[in-house]
């Protein structure tokens, strides 16, 4: 098996990463660097339990050959909170109630952020169709659109 060497900005780090030829970006965050904030749901691209921001797009990272992402930036739940505060998104998800068992929670906090940054003020149908890729098996995803609302009122008091 051969192995690649890969620099890779990863929340604002940049970091040097040897990984084999078939490892995946997921698994390449997981195991490689520890950030396991980052979920493995399905390993078939299906439940975005494993989304991040790659170059700017969430991408379900499960999909990805680490060995792809040489040079690109990405960012994790991990990087979504500032050094002082959390990111309007994760703030509305805790006081709206969006989260129950937790495990998808990452992946739609990396969809929700990304929509929110191309559309600071989405409809509920964008929303919808934003979380499309995000499987939630607990709550209805009621609370979780609410959030996405919450979090865009937010950002608009901020800017």
């Amino acid at each position: 098996m051969a192995f690649h060497k890969i620099n890779v900005t990863i929340n604002d780090d940049l970091e040097q990463v040897v990984v084999p030829s078939n490892m995946t970006l997921m698994h390449m965050l997981r195991e490689s660097l520890a950030l396991t904030g980052t979920k493995n749901g399905c390993s078939a691209g299906e439940c975005g339990a494993c989304t991040v921001l790659l170059n700017g797009e969430p991408v379900n990272s499960c999909m990805v050959l680490a060995v792809e992402c040489d040079g690109a930036k990405i960012v994790t739940v991990e990087g979504l909170a500032g050094k002082k505060q959390l990111d309007p998104i994760q703030e509305a998800i805790v006081q709206e109630g969006g989260v129950q068992c937790g495990f998808c929670t990452p992946g739609i906090l990396i969809s929700s952020h990304a929509l929110l940054k191309r559309n600071p003020n989405p409809s509920e149908d964008e929303i919808r169709e934003a979380l499309v890729g995000n499987l939630c098996r607990c709550t209805g995803y009621v609370r979780i659109i609410e959030s996405v609302k919450v979090a865009a009122r937010m950002q608009s008091v901020t800017t």
